[in-house]
């Protein structure tokens, strides 16, 4: 098996070298402030937000298969993390980083099992539905939080709502240079958005309010940074108390952000792979992750995931391979060589601003009003999973994101829309009706179209829609029942006890049970749990047609006109199809 290597950036395209560098500066100049302000939802020192891109990207891009996707910090898994980690350890002490960083193993450690098992496909089963509302509620968490910050008051809790309440009993003692930051960086980044998104307003927001702090002596008068070291990041193990407990403690929080990396990252992926035609495979990128998590765990950093605004700032940069990604890495090596001394006068009310921003930015008003127009209970299935965020907490968010979305999944799915096949006089070929209006398709055969695998949870629908149609009837009345069964995939042991008993229970009423289009697994299944032997071998035909002439010949109907017969035999085969 060919090794996973490289696939996002081979082969590189000349042509498009300049561009992929010149995204990548980009790419730079905007998630540079951005990830340093993801460092104050997640409770880190500064200088973990620019580890994340230093090796962890760079990881991705070597590992990963996507060209578009860029891996960096996150909000929403970071809020995850501080959510999960609250009472666990001193927010911001050697301890809690430690613990973030032994979380971003951990969630390594879950892709590279979920690789194993080939579980890429679990990222679909959390639908964009529950996806909106999780993400407005941690952009309404996480907006919430930062108010104290812009207004130069101290954070005392991590509840948005206790905390909003506090900050507006103590708005007469806001910070009147924070208060005054904050509104300037807002004005820029927003003025700099409204000109271009490749106009890189947090850069030019965070390098002005670091020239003016320094030359008024901003530091006396409200919160900066401080001293930040500079340096790559020392490579290891995180420093804490390796047992079984602690490692079940911090289960759920890595489990849950394993979720959101997993959904997020593979979205994105197939999103931009989809819009350029390029190749792309969920499990390979699941190696990516993993690698870029572990990375993150061992150079002392946090959780890294695939971000959306950071790929989008790429594609609108020009960017289409990972070159761009491994571009930004060497910016941000510079960084930290070089250029962290002057990051120690920049007021902390800054970052506050922009993360402020970045979590306004994830509240989807727009998607929460389409879906509210044109799917009314998803919209509240949104809206509960939006307020469990921000009321409950964010890993209990999630995990009720993925319980909604499997509900979902199996409400729509176990009841399939079933009907009853019939002759189109017309057209000569077939139609489908309801079940309500069931007519037979040729003197004495009645075909009932089931539109689902059967198993235990629709068997009885089958049954009861099965016996139903006999008792109704059809004049004259019925001898066969055929079950047209081209979108039966697979039968389990249950369901297949029902066709038994349902094939007894019609053989009682003088109808014979049928079935057509069985696909080969299922006639293998079929041979397994003794349904072939129940209803006869041949009482499973190749197609409607051929159910339709043996019974024809069987009640002594005269076969019609070759070109009837192959028009319906055309049409049998377009209906299998669509269905």
């Amino acid at each position: 098996m060919r090794l996973p290597l490289l696939q996002g950036v081979l082969p590189v395209d000349r042509a498009g070298l300049t561009r992929d560098v010149l995204a990548g500066l980009t790419l730079a100049a905007l998630a540079i402030p951005g990830t340093m302000g993801y460092t104050k939802i997640i409770g880190t020192p500064v200088i973990t937000g620019l580890y994340t891109i230093l090796i962890p990207m760079a990881l991705f891009a070597l590992f990963g298969s996507s060209r578009h996707l860029s891996v960096g910090a996150d909000s929403a898994t970071a809020a995850v993390v501080a959510a999960g980690l609250a009472g666990m350890a001193v927010r911001g002490s050697n301890e809690w980083l430690a613990l973030c960083s032994l979380l971003a193993l951990m969630a390594g450690v879950l892709m590279f099992a979920a690789r194993v098992l080939r579980l890429g496909f679990l990222a679909d089963f959390l639908s964009r539905t529950v996806l909106v509302g999780f993400l407005t509620g941690v952009g309404v968490q996480v907006a919430l939080l930062e108010v104290s910050g812009m207004l130069g008051l101290q954070r005392t809790s991590n509840d948005p709502l206790l905390e909003i309440v506090r900050d507006l009993r103590l708005i007469g003692e806001s910070n009147a240079y924070a208060v005054c930051v904050s509104l300037a960086v807002l004005a820029v980044i927003l003025g700099c958005r409204r000109i271009s998104d490749r106009v890189p307003g947090g850069l030019i927001a965070v390098v002005t309010a670091i020239g003016i702090s320094w030359a008024l002596g901003l530091d006396a008068h409200l919160e900066t940074l401080g001293a930040v070291p500079s340096g790559l990041p020392t490579l290891g193990l995180p420093h804490v108390e390796w047992n079984w407990p602690l490692l079940q403690k911090l289960l759920p929080i890595a489990f849950a952000c394993f979720v959101v990396i997993l959904a997020q990252s593979a979205a994105t992926s197939r999103a931009y792979a989809a819009k350029y035609n390029d190749p792309f495979d969920a499990n390979v990128d699941m190696v990516g992750l993993g690698m870029a998590n572990l990375g993150a765990g061992l150079s002392g950093t946090f959780i890294v995931n695939g971000s959306p605004t950071n790929t989008a700032m790429v594609d609108g940069g020009g960017g289409r391979s990972q070159v761009a990604q491994l571009t930004t890495c060497v910016l941000v090596l510079l960084v930290l060589l070089f250029l962290t001394g002057p990051l120690a006068h920049l007021p902390t009310a800054v970052l506050s601003a922009i993360v402020f921003l970045v979590a306004a930015r994830m509240i989807d008003i727009k998607g929460m009003r389409r879906i509210y127009a044109v799917a009314r209970a998803e919209f509240w299935v949104a809206l509960l999973t939006a307020a469990t965020v921000v009321v409950v907490g964010v890993e209990q968010g999630i995990l009720l994101a993925m319980v909604l979305s499997l509900i979902d999944h199996v409400r729509r799915g176990y009841r399939g829309t079933n009907l009853v096949i019939v002759a189109d006089k017309k057209k000569r070929g077939w139609q489908t009706v309801p079940l309500d209006e069931p007519q037979a398709i040729s003197p004495g055969l009645l075909v009932y179209l089931f539109s689902h695998s059967l198993y235990y949870a629709n068997a009885g629908q089958f049954a009861e829609e099965i016996l139903r149609l006999a008792r109704n009837g059809t004049q004259p009345p019925l001898r066969w029942l055929c079950v047209e069964a081209a979108a039966i995939g697979d039968v389990d042991f249950s369901a297949a006890a029902m066709l038994r008993d349902t094939a007894a229970l019609l053989q009682q009423q003088g109808i014979r049970l049928l079935f057509a289009n069985v696909s080969a697994p299922v006639r293998s299944q079929f041979d397994c749990y003794g349904v072939t032997e129940a209803i006869g071998a041949d009482a499973i035909c190749g197609s409607i047609h051929a159910v339709v002439v043996a019974c024809e010949q069987a009640a002594g109907v005269p076969a019609e006109a070759p070109e009837v017969q192959a028009g319906q035999a055309g049409q049998a085969g377009d209906d299998a199809a669509k269905a």
